[in-house]
């Protein structure tokens, strides 16, 4: 990781170079950045950690990948023409019995339900459950690791696109000014003061829930949370000499504000990213609790603590949840605290 920031480094200007050197000064910051990266990386790996379906399988010779592909009972010498539960004793025995099976290190996926549990669901944690299960028998540990890269999918998908309508609506506001700026600010006004929980339980009455329609609606209350950043560094920089020689030259606006203003409000946009991202984590696991969030049955660190609230007799439910979301909170935090050093003008590596 370190000579990853050396090679970068040597490709950037003096100014990024210092911004690096500072981020990486930042002990904090720079081991969280490497632990959430690594866990990130993890999480994309879920299906070969996880999950119900062989990873590879060897049948009669040939080569199958369950974890990639569908495959139907028939296919190994099964009776019905429907899709294989390699699970399934009398089906791993046929295959066994022709070849061999590589399975993940966790025979569960995150909606696969344990009818073998000993006792009632929810079952505390075991050498076959390592988490436990949850109240319908679903493997925690499973359900937690596809929750996890969901909710930073999730995080990241909505923050980016919130900053790119943001910056757009703020960057119009402070380089135009006058009348566009009015408008605009009043509107916003009148935006942020809507009940935004109201609003998403009258859009869930009549819209099925889903990763989609649920980005869409928290985007609509999300894009304004850099339009006042970028709208002042917009205010303050249009009017500078660079700017107005720029104009002067026959430049059109919008190759102003791309070219000679935004780089500026870029350095304030991004040191209110990983922030941003925090939000939009904790967003979609409030909604999650209450209901109102994704599909029931989605891998969900927001269902999961709403399930140790109702199951207050299974520990393991809530202290895992909770831990996992306080993990990658605090891991967002510390990493946002070192990219805003990073960029502190007022801030050099000692």
């Amino acid at each position: 990781m370190t000579r990853g920031f050396e090679f970068l480094s040597n490709w950037l200007t003096p100014l990024n170079r210092r911004r690096v050197a500072n981020f990486q000064a930042n002990k904090r910051g720079l081991w969280s950045f490497r632990i959430l990266l690594g866990l990130a990386v993890i999480t994309l790996l879920s299906e070969v950690i996880a999950n119900d379906r062989p990873i590879v399988l060897s049948f009669e010779g040939k080569l199958h990948f369950p974890v990639m592909f569908d495959y139907i009972e028939t296919d190994f010498g099964g009776d019905f023409d429907t899709a294989t539960d390699y699970r399934d004793s009398y089906i791993s025995g046929l295959i066994e019995d022709s070849g061999w099976i590589l399975w993940p290190p966790v025979r569960f996926s995150y909606d696969t339900i344990n009818y073998n549990l000993r006792v009632p669901a929810p079952g505390p944690p075991s050498t076959e459950n390592w988490l436990g299960t949850d109240d319908q028998a679903r493997d925690v540990f499973a359900r937690v690791l596809y929750g996890f890269r969901l909710s930073l999918f999730f995080g990241l998908t909505l923050t980016l696109v919130a900053s790119l309508v943001g910056v757009m609506a703020g960057a119009i506001q402070g380089y135009f000014g006058g009348w566009v700026d009015l408008i605009f600010q009043r509107f916003i006004e009148i935006w942020n003061g809507l009940p935004q929980l109201f609003v998403l339980i009258i859009v869930s009455s009549f819209i099925a829930p889903g990763f989609w329609t649920l980005l869409f609606v928290l985007l609509l209350f999300s894009w304004t949370s850099l339009v006042a950043v970028v709208r002042a560094e917009f205010l303050r920089a249009r009017n500078f000499d660079y700017v107005r020689a720029a104009k002067a030259l026959g430049m059109n606006d919008s190759k102003v504000m791309v070219k000679h203003v935004l780089p500026n409000a870029m350095v304030a946009t991004i040191t209110f990213l990983p922030f941003i991202l925090s939000g939009s984590v904790v967003a979609l696991t409030s909604l999650d609790f209450l209901g109102l969030g994704l599909p029931p049955g989605s891998p969900s660190l927001g269902e999961l603590l709403r399930q140790g609230k109702e199951n207050l007799h299974a520990p393991w439910l809530g202290l895992t949840a909770f831990f996992a979301l306080a993990g990658m909170l605090t891991l967002l935090v510390f990493v946002g605290e070192a990219v805003r050093d990073a960029f502190d003008p007022r801030r050099d590596v000692s």
